[in-house]
């Protein structure tokens, strides 16, 4: 059984060309969701965003290309490929793409317990 989905298993890939997103549009790849994690890849045009929300599991960017704005409880975070963010759960966050942006995001859901 595989866990991980979308996603060629046993081959060498760069994470960043798994995912494209065309002028206007962000779009996310979906490679693990159940109750403990979800690993999804994104990618954003220039000018995109997804506007502000917040998760019951803390949300871990890292970002592949490019350079995103992130907004985390009001606090603005300027981060560049290789560079990782988290943003604890429960907190609003945001997400800009100032230029083409690729990032993969990990949730990590508590299990047995509420979300604070």
């Amino acid at each position: 059984m595989a866990y991980l989905q979308n996603i060629e298993h046993e081959k060498i890939l760069r994470l960043a060309e798994q995912i494209s997103a065309g002028p206007g549009q962000v779009v996310s790849k979906t490679l693990v969701q159940n109750e403990a994690v979800g690993l999804t890849l994104f990618a954003f045009s220039a000018g995109s965003q997804i506007s502000a929300h917040s998760a019951s599991g803390d949300a871990m960017v890292t970002v592949l290309e490019g350079r995103g704005l992130l907004t985390v409880n009001g606090r603005p975070y300027d981060v560049s490929a290789g560079e990782t963010l988290v943003m604890p759960a429960g907190k609003p966050h945001s997400i800009e793409a100032p230029e083409p942006f690729k990032m993969l995001l990990t949730v990590i859901f508590p299990i047995g317990k509420s979300a604070p």
